[in-house]
């Protein structure tokens, strides 16, 4: 395989002896410099023009993308990513010149050294010690609800103790971050909080004790299935539920409102089936 074909295959961007050992020949790469069809990082490192700016700029500070950045990259629930997260070796004094955050630490899965994204399993110990607990939580339980991580490898590592409670504390249920979110918060409640619970034909966010339901609407909530979940709704009240919904802002931003709300309604013993009421 050429130069062109052999960084096309991956991520447009690798070191020249990774490419060596699939079978490309320093000859070949320096040809392809000299040509302009690719262009020289970094030592060691080589990119197609219009490889991704992210990993070329981790590759000129020896560094990985890693902890929210990495999580976001993968799709991962991540409630905050402005300024990028790299991950450095412990006593890796270069990435001070990298803007945004440096994470010097050992990993907890060996790092592949050709790589410029670190692996999901470091990102997620990464994470734990770097963002809230609840926003942590968000993405832990996004990334197994992927199966981007497997739980068993994951408890078996010797895992930092934030992450070691993240594991413990998650659970693959929630279908979105805004719900691990809410049922995290709510945690303290002494009354039964079931996620994803299927009432007469559609999924509900949660069912709190026997009537009260929940829902976490997203930040695009409209259209098609905006029109179906307030059929839904109505469905829901003429059989004896009564249905809360949340805003991803009201969630996020109001979440003092939010709650207050929702302890009225259960004070209102809402919650309860007609016969315990």
């Amino acid at each position: 395989m050429d130069v062109e074909g052999s960084l096309a295959a991956g991520q447009g961007i690798a070191r020249i002896r990774a490419l060596r050992r699939s079978g490309v020949t320093e000859y070949a790469v320096k040809r392809a410099v000299r040509s302009g069809a690719v262009m020289s990082v970094c030592r060691g490192w080589v990119a197609l023009r219009d490889a991704d700016p992210m990993l070329i700029a981790a590759a000129k500070r020896g560094v990985v993308l890693s902890c929210v950045t990495l999580a976001k990259r993968k799709a991962l629930w991540v409630t905050s990513a402005g300024e990028p997260h790299v991950a450095a070796p412990a006593n890796s004094g270069h990435a001070n010149s990298v803007r945004g955050v440096v994470h010097w630490s050992i990993p907890t899965f060996p790092r592949d050294p050709d790589q410029l994204e670190d692996s999901v399993e470091n990102a997620l110990v990464l994470v734990a010690r770097c963002q809230p607990h609840e926003d942590a939580l968000a993405t832990w339980e996004s990334a197994i609800r992927k199966h981007l991580v497997d739980v068993d490898v994951l408890s078996r590592a010797p895992l930092p103790p934030a992450a070691r409670r993240l594991l413990d504390d998650a659970r693959p249920f929630a279908d979105a971050g805004t719900e691990t979110i809410l049922r995290t918060r709510l945690r303290w409640l002494d009354v039964p909080i079931t996620p994803q619970v299927w009432v007469f034909g559609h999924r509900v966010d949660f069912l709190i004790g026997d009537r009260l339901v929940i829902q976490i609407d997203g930040r695009h909530h409209v259209g098609p299935q905006r029109s179906s979940d307030i059929a839904h709704d109505a469905e829901l009240a003429l059989r004896g539920y009564h249905v809360m919904r949340v805003s991803y802002d009201q969630l996020m931003n109001q979440w003092p409102a939010v709650q207050n709300r929702i302890l009225a309604a259960i004070a209102q013993r809402l919650h309860l089936a007609a016969g315990r009421a």
